[in-house]
C-alpha cells in the first residue's frame, strides 16, 4: 500500500465498502494455486540460465518504459527510480551475475543521479523522500569506487536529529515508509554494506528510546492491548508497511539495545506475544487493532499481512530460540501459499513476488526444500498466461515496491536462495561492530 498520500478514510470506513461487496469481488484478490506441492516426486529445478533470461527480459522493459530523469524521482525507493537504482545495485552483488557488475553500477548510478539533484519529497522519509536516496548513493558510490560516498553518507547522517524531535511528524513518526524505524533500517543497512560504522550506538539508542518512549505512551493513552503500540494517521497498523511488526523488528535489529534496557526488552517481548497472539487459524493476521474479531481477514501481502509480519516472527524466533515463532512462520507460509498468488501484479509490496520472499525466508530460517520449491512456483506463475492476461497492471509497473525492479531482485535471490533477503529487511544480519 502506497504511503505517498495521507490517508482520507479512515480503516473502518474503507473496511465497511469492502464488506459491501459481493463474494466475488473478494475472491478475485487472489489466483487459485495451481501448483501440486512439494514432494518427492515433485522437486522444482532451479534453471539459472531461464531465470537470468527473464532478468535480462524484466531490466530491457524497466529501462525502455522509466527513464532516469527527475520527472521520475517522485516515490523514492518505493515507487521511483531510486527503486530502479537499488535493483541495479542489488543485481551488481550478485555473485552468479558478476560478468555484468559493471553495467549494472553505471546503470544504478544512472539512474540515481536525477534523485541526487531533486529532492523526492520529505527529507526524512526513507522509503518515499530523500533518507532513502543517500543511504542507496551511500552504498552504490562506494561499491563503484567513487569518493562521492562521503557526501552521501555526510547527507544520510545530517537527517539524525530530526528524528529526536518527539513529534516530528504528526501523521505518526515511528513507522517504516517516513518514521524512524526506516531511518534505523537504512543506517543499519549502511554500516552492514560498508562494513563501517555509521552511527554508535548511544546514538542508534537515542533513536530506540524515542520510539520506545512513544509507543508507551501511545499505548497508555489508547489503552492497548500491550504496552506498546504506533498509530499511522489514526490507524494502529499491525503489518510491515506502517505498523508495530517492523517497528518491534529494528527495535530488536539495533545490536545491544534490548540487552541494555531490561524494561524495553520486557515491553518489546510483551507486545511481541501480544502480536503473535493474533495470528489466526489459517495463518494470516489482522491488518490493524480495528479487524481484531473479524471472521476473515482478507490481506495476505507485504504491507497487511502475514507476508510482512512473518519477518517479525523470524527475527524473533532468532533472538529469542523460541519454537513458537518459528511455528508462528511456518504457518504464515500456509496461507501465502494458498492465497498469495495475488491479482494486483508482480511487485513486492502487494504483489506475487512479494509473497515468494516469504518461502525465501523460510528456506532460510529451516534449510527445508519444500519452501525453495514454493518460492520456484510463484516466480514460474509470473510467467504464465493466466498471469500476464489476468493480472492487474501496477500503478508504477517498474518500481522496486509495487512493479518489477522488485521482481527482478526476487528472481537475483532465487539464484542464491541462501542469501535471499527482503529489501532492508533483513533478519539474519547479527550486528557485532
Amino acid at each position: 500500500m502506497s504511503a505517498k498520500f495521507p490517508q482520507l478514510f479512515s480503516f473502518r470506513t474503507i473496511r465497511k465498502l469492502f464488506s459491501s461487496l459481493s463474494p466475488f469481488a473478494v475472491m478475485v484478490r487472489y489466483f487459485a494455486n495451481p501448483f501440486e506441492d512439494f514432494s518427492s516426486s515433485n522437486v522444482a529445478e532451479i534453471n539459472q540460465h531461464d531465470i537470468k533470461k527473464q532478468i535480462d527480459a524484466h531490466i530491457s522493459n524497466i529501462t525502455k518504459r522509466l527513464q532516469p530523469s527527475r520527472k521520475n524521482v517522485d516515490g523514492g525507493l518505493y515507487v521511483g527510480i531510486t527503486g530502479v537504482a537499488y535493483m541495479f545495485y542489488y543485481l551488481s552483488k550478485n555473485p552468479l551475475l558478476s560478468e555484468h557488475k559493471a553495467m549494472y553500477l553505471q546503470k544504478g548510478i544512472e539512474y540515481l543521479k536525477p534523485a541526487m539533484e531533486t529532492s523526492a519529497g520529505d527529507k526524512t522519509s526513507f522509503l518515499l523522500g530523500d533518507a532513502g536516496t543517500y543511504a542507496l548513493a551511500t552504498v552504490l558510490y562506494k561499491e563503484a569506487g567513487d569518493d562521492e560516498f562521503h557526501e552521501s553518507l555526510k547527507a544520510y547522517k545530517s537527517l539524525y536529529n530530526s528524528y529526536l524531535h518527539p513529534k516530528f511528524l504528526k501523521c505518526g513518526g515511528d513507522e517504516f515508509f517516513v518514521g524512524r524505524s526506516g531511518y534505523l533500517a537504512g543506517a543499519l543497512w549502511i554500516s552492514r554494506e560498508l562494513k563501517m560504522n555509521v552511527f554508535s550506538h548511544a546514538e542508534l539508542y537515542k533513536i530506540c528510546d524515542m520510539i520506545l518512549s512513544n509507543g508507551r505512551e501511545y499505548a497508555k493513552k489508547h489503552r492497548s492491548p500491550c504496552p506498546l503500540m504506533y498509530h499511522y494517521y489514526n490507524t494502529e497498523y499491525l503489518g510491515a508497511a506502517h505498523g508495530i511488526s517492523f517497528i518491534l523488528q529494528m527495535l530488536m535489529t539495533v545490536p545491544g539495545y534490548l540487552d541494555e534496557n531490561k524494561s524495553a526488552a520486557q515491553d518489546v517481548k510483551v507486545s511481541l506475544d501480544y502480536i503473535a497472539s493474533l495470528q489466526t487459524d489459517e495463518g494470516n493476521w489482522p491488518c490493524c487493532l480495528e479487524e481484531i474479531g473479524l471472521s476473515d481477514h482478507k490481506l495476505v501481502h507485504w504491507c497487511h499481512g502475514a507476508p510482512g509480519t512473518v519477518y517479525l516472527m523470524a527475527k524473533a524466533y532468532k533472538t529469542f530460540k523460541d519454537e513458537r515463532y518459528l511455528n508462528a512462520c511456518i504457518n504464515a507460509g500456509e496461507v501465502v501459499w494458498n492465497k498469495g498468488l495475488l491479482r494486483k501484479g508482480p511487485g513486492i509490496c502487494h504483489g506475487v513476488a512479494g509473497n515468494g520472499y516469504v518461502f525465501l525466508l523460510l528456506h532460510r530460517l529451516t534449510g527445508n526444500d519444500k519452501h525453495l520449491f514454493r518460492a520456484k512456483m510463484f516466480a514460474d506463475f509470473m510467467n504464465t498466461d493466466e498471469f500476464v492476461r489476468e493480472a492487474r497492471l501496477p500503478d508504477n509497473p517498474e518500481s522496486l515496491y509495487e512493479g518489477t525492479a522488485g521482481t527482478v531482485c526476487y528472481l537475483s535471490d532465487l539464484l542464491i536462495p541462501d542469501k535471499a533477503e527482503f529489501p532492508f529487511q533483513d533478519v539474519f544480519t547479527v550486528y557485532d561492530f
